[in-house]
């Protein structure tokens, strides 16, 4: 499954980088004036889910464009045609196609695929992580004060939910550095690699974490929800790392913390 799950990002990926500068309808998602879609996030997710179709007819597929099918099945793939959609309408070459293969509610493969450095990174549940076949690790840094820390803003950021803001600022005081590139997938490949210390990150979904925090922990990493807990990939919050740095990340992140049921703030 990870060959065709190669295979289908590769391809993908090519169409996108062949694309660039050549969109002809962007429409918004949903009513929010931030969250973009084109012809090509949908011609790139049509040619994946062709492919997975040809080899695997009874699985079932969450996509970012078409939603879910088949939900009942045993194996889910959990695809993002174009994880970087801003970036890709403006040109800016940080985008990527990501591809999550599911088994029982668990992760057991993730291909990420990078078309602009032809750089793939492949994951399979207990064999390790890879970036064009070398093998990956988290980077050593002990303290949040020496940490790069990657992050990205929700497109209601306006509304600030979950404190998304307030968690900016307070990482901001503590961390060594924070960037913002546009890619979740790919930020946590580069945490994967060693290039970042941290990440978190809220109102993602499946298709934009299900291969990276599979690159992380294979690689690792450490990845929970905001308190630390298990992470769901059908929850809307993320911390991932190093696991060193773990425990600061979530003690920032709890100096604005909400209830989910109420909506206040604890802290």
């Amino acid at each position: 499954m990870i060959n065709v799950a190669i295979e289908a990002a590769r391809e993908a990926g090519e169409f996108l980088r062949y694309s660039v500068g050549k969109v002809r309808t962007i429409e918004t998602k949903q009513g929010e004036v931030r969250n973009l879609v084109s012809e090509i996030d949908r011609g790139a997710e049509e040619k994946i889910i062709g492919l997975i179709r040809r080899h695997y007819p009874a699985h079932g597929v969450l996509a970012e464009e078409s939603g879910m099918n088949n939900p009942g099945a045993e194996y889910r793939w959990i695809i993002d045609p174009l994880d970087g959609t801003t970036n890709f309408l403006h040109g800016l070459p940080v985008f990527c196609v990501t591809i999550g293969i599911e088994h029982r509610g668990e992760i057991i493969a993730g291909v990420v695929y990078d078309p602009n450095q032809d750089i793939l990174y492949a994951a399979e549940k207990g064999s390790g992580a890879y970036m064009n076949g070398r093998r990956l690790h988290v980077s050593t840094t002990r303290e949040l004060i020496n940490s790069l820390l990657m992050t990205g803003f929700p497109y209601d950021v306006a509304q600030n939910p979950e404190h998304v803001v307030e968690h900016f600022v307070s990482f901001l005081m503590e961390a060594g550095g924070i960037r913002r590139f546009g890619s979740a997938a790919l930020d946590l490949c580069y945490l994967a690699a060693g290039i970042l210390d941290g990440f978190w990150e809220v109102n993602l979904h499946a298709w934009d974490m299900a291969a990276g925090i599979l690159m992380v922990t294979e690689a690792g990493g450490r990845v929970s929800d905001f308190d630390g807990g298990p992470l769901s990939i059908y929850g809307k919050k993320v911390v991932a790392s190093n696991g060193f740095v773990h425990d600061a990340m979530v003690r920032v992140l709890g100096k604005h913390r909400t209830s989910g049921a109420e909506g206040v703030k604890t802290s």
